[in-house]
Parts: structure tokens; C-alpha cells; sequence
């Protein structure tokens, strides 16, 4: 079985933004709206299932090599894969490069979401390749850190991302859709997206901004629904 989202999935999350599908996950009481994680440069939306990479100090006199594992999960996460980096235990090491950007593009995968710093800011702009992380940096991860996991259940701020994970990524930050309610954050986003665009609607046309916002019952959209 394919790891990649059908494409009405896909194409669906794209017309919704970080906001609406966060506002979806409270509805649904789920823990997915990750703080702190940016795009690096101004750079594309991206949507994809999660492909997971763990990252730590070297243990006194290890210097194990990243490379082996991280390609090797790059060259068979499937295209339309987002690469996710928890870099939390190492937070002061650059996690991901240029060369890496270059295999990411080139395997299909849509872009990286790292809770982690990086750098060679200028080739992932070189390659239209969407990068979202905490900073810039511009040392080498060589001899600085090591993988401690790969497709394994890692960590960005606080929320859990599980490998196969919906990923989320535009400029208003990531969220993380845990896959098997994917179809139902969706829905939900997307009502809330077209209530939000009848009062921008309403209010443009002269209506009142509280008239418009009662009549769409607004401060209702996210509310969890079991309450």
C-alpha cells in the first residue's frame, strides 16, 4: 500500500491554510498545532505524509556518520513525503543541508519540517524546495549529531508525529493531522474556511463585523465537539 494521501486528500488541504486546519483539530479535541516552526525563507505550502527522522548528541567519542540513515530513508519515504526532523536533543546543530535538500527534491518528497535548525538557505531557494524550521545556522551537522531513529514517533514543539502523519506547512506554521482522521479535519476545515470567507464577505459588503461574525456563529468554529 501506497504511503501517499489520495489526491483529492491532497488537493483538498491545499485550500485550506495552518489556521483553519488547527481551528478543525480543536474541534476534534486533537493535539496538532506545533509553535515555533517557521518557514525559513518565504517558500511554498506544503502537505504530505510524515517521514520521521531523530536526531541527538553523539554519545563521548562516537562520530557515527548521519548519512547512511538519512538518505536511505529519503531514497524510500515515496514521493510526496514530507521529511520531519526532531533535532529537540540538539537543538544547537544544524540538521539539514543542501546536499540533503538536493536528494529530498530529487526522491519527490515536497519539502522539510524540522524542529531543528538548518542551513544553505540559498540552495533550498535554489531548488524551490519548502523548508520550515526553528533557525538558520551555518555550521555542519558532521560530527555533531546522530540519528537515534528513523520512521519512528518523533516530537515537534510538543506535538507527536507519528511516520504517515498528515503533515501541514505554510506561513503560519505546521500542524500535524494524525492520519486516521485526515478525511474529518479536512471537512471540518474547510466549512470553517467558507464561514470565515461569508463574514469577510458579509463585512466587505457593509455589514457590521460583530452582526457578521454572530450570524456565522464564530466563536463556535473550534470549539471542541464534545462541549
Amino acid at each position: 500500500m501506497t504511503r501517499r494521501f489520495p489526491q483529492e486528500i491532497t488537493d483538498g488541504y491545499h485550500k485550506v491554510s495552518a489556521s483553519n486546519v488547527s481551528d478543525a483539530c480543536d474541534r476534534l479535541s486533537i493535539n496538532g498545532a506545533v509553535s515555533g516552526i517557521l518557514p525559513i525563507y518565504p517558500c511554498a505550502k506544503i502537505v504530505g505524509h510524515a517521514a520521521t527522522l531523530k536526531m541527538a548528541k553523539p554519545a563521548d567519542g562516537v562520530k557515527e556518520s548521519v548519512i547512511p540513515a538519512t538518505f536511505t530513508l529519503i531514497e524510500t519515504a515515496g514521493a510526496g513525503a514530507v521529511l520531519v526532523i526532531d533535532s529537540q536533543d540538539n537543538p544547537a546543530v544544524n540538521c539539514l543541508g543542501g546536499i540533503t535538500g538536493a536528494a529530498i527534491r530529487h526522491n519527490g518528497l515536497v519539502g522539510c519540517v524540522a524542529d531543528g535548525i538548518m542551513r544553505d538557505v540559498d540552495e533550498y531557494k535554489g531548488y524551490g524546495l519548502p523548508v520550515y524550521g526553528t533557525g538558520i545556522t551555518q555550521q555542519s551537522i558532521r560530527g555533531r549529531s546522530v540519528v537515534a531513529g528513523v520512521d519512528v514517533p518523533v516530537k515537534l514543539g510538543d506535538v507527536t508525529c507519528n511516520p504517515d502523519d498528515l503533515v501541514f506547512a505554510d506561513d503560519n506554521g505546521v500542524v500535524v493531522v494524525p492520519r486516521e482522521h485526515t478525511a474529518e479535519v479536512l471537512r471540518i476545515a474547510l466549512e470553517i474556511k467558507a464561514a470565515e470567507d461569508r463574514v469577510i464577505a458579509a463585512i466587505r459588503s457593509g455589514i457590521s463585523a460583530i452582526e457578521a461574525m454572530n450570524s456565522a456563529n464564530y466563536e463556535s468554529l473550534n470549539k471542541p465537539q464534545n462541549n
